[in-house]
């Protein structure tokens, strides 16, 4: 079996819907994965919008996800705590999710959801740093990794 990672809101490749943009309710949408690695302890998501007009844009980092789990809720991160979540500091300057937000008239955007199953149970215990720093320290404990990708345009 392949290690993949989808969403019941949106197929691979196709329009993230509204209500997971800036223009819509901004909240996260629902991810499911299937056969992750043996051994995998851990996982880490990120999602990065490599069309935007300054460079790769970091939207979403999420890590130290225990590694029994095979699914994100939507809005994941807006009710109360159940695990030792760690979230990311966006390129907004925001920590949490900020959804798809294209300037206008810029064409498709393509937002890559890149979910890594690592070797480790925590990646770090720091509850927030920058998404970026999430996927260094990700890349040294990864033994599988699974893409989504979603596209949106205004």
């Amino acid at each position: 079996m392949v290690f993949k990672l989808t969403s019941p809101a949106f197929d691979d490749d196709q329009p993230i819907p509204v209500k997971y943009t800036s223009d819509g309710q901004n909240v996260s949408p629902p991810l499911q994965w299937s056969d992750p690695p043996p051994g995998t302890k851990s996982f880490a998501l990120i999602v990065e919008d490599p069309d935007a007009p300054s460079g790769t844009f970091r939207h979403w980092g999420i890590y130290n996800i225990m590694g029994e789990r095979t699914m994100l809720p939507e809005a994941i991160g807006h009710g109360p705590k159940t695990e030792r979540l760690g979230k990311g500091v966006n390129d907004f300057g925001e920590l949490g999710y900020g959804g798809p937000a294209p300037p206008k008239g810029h064409g498709t955007h393509h937002y890559h959801f890149k979910l890594a199953a690592l070797d480790v149970d925590e990646l770090s215990r720091s509850p927030s740093m920058p998404v970026v720093d999430i996927w260094k320290a990700a890349e040294k404990h990864v033994i599988g990794q699974a893409e989504l990708v979603g596209t949106y345009r205004r």
